[in-house]
């Protein structure tokens, strides 16, 4: 089944994921030893660092949370399926989505009752936030924002550069790809924030709960339609 989607609202839940994203990978790279759970471009350049013995860059961690994103995506892919209407967010979707904001509040919890994680659960715990992000990127490809991914935004700071009137464009949609620009460095900052000023596990808290409050508001976004 797939929902047709009201625009304002879902273009929030985006924004709000691409900030929870952020966040995320404010505690998984200062927190987790540096590595990104969400940016796997970030990954894939620290992975050729470690492979020639840049030191302070692991590379075990950061394979973990290579392979934690594209098993995510993957299990994502499937319960999602093909052949969506573009603009709509299927059943497949939501559950992804639900499903990783049960797997943030586990991590969150986890760090809470244990502070000090031996290195096997810090490896465990990089691979379901990992997990988590995949299948986020995933549950919303349906959607066809092709600017507000959610988890980079490399391609939109492109756009919008290209796009602009200085790059010979005619600045068409400039608002959402630079809120979505924003967005993820305002969750990265606050993330950061919050685990230097505080602990990981308020800045896990405030990740969390920035993707339940996305998740929710892209359910509240949907309306019931039949598929074509």
């Amino acid at each position: 089944m797939d929902h047709a989607l009201r625009p304002r609202l879902s273009i929030t839940a985006l924004l709000l994921l691409t900030a929870s994203t952020g966040a995320i990978d404010a505690v998984s790279y200062l927190g987790l030893d540096r590595v990104f759970t969400g940016n796997m471009t970030g990954n894939v350049l620290f992975l050729g660092f470690a492979l020639v013995g840049v030191p302070g860059i692991p590379f075990l961690n950061n394979l973990i949370a290579l392979i934690g994103f594209v098993a995510g995506s993957m299990v994502s892919g499937r319960i999602v399926g093909r052949g969506h209407r573009v603009g709509s967010l299927p059943t497949g979707s939501i559950v992804v989505l639900v499903v990783g904001g049960a797997i943030l509040i586990a991590a969150t919890a986890t760090a809470a009752i244990v502070p000090q994680l031996p290195e096997p659960a810090l490896l465990v715990i990089t691979a379901s936030l990992a997990f988590a992000m995949g299948g986020q990127v995933s549950a919303v490809k349906p959607v066809g924002n092709s600017d507000i991914t959610t988890i980079v935004v490399t391609n939109t700071i492109a756009n919008l550069a290209r796009d602009s009137r200085l790059g010979g464009g005619h600045g068409q949609r400039w608002g959402q790809r630079l809120l979505a620009v924003l967005a993820m460095g305002a969750g990265a900052a606050l993330g950061a924030l919050l685990l230097l000023r505080i602990s990981t596990v308020a800045a896990l808290v405030l990740a969390t709960a920035v993707f339940a409050l996305a998740t929710v508001l892209m359910i509240v976004a949907t309306r019931e339609v039949t598929k074509a």
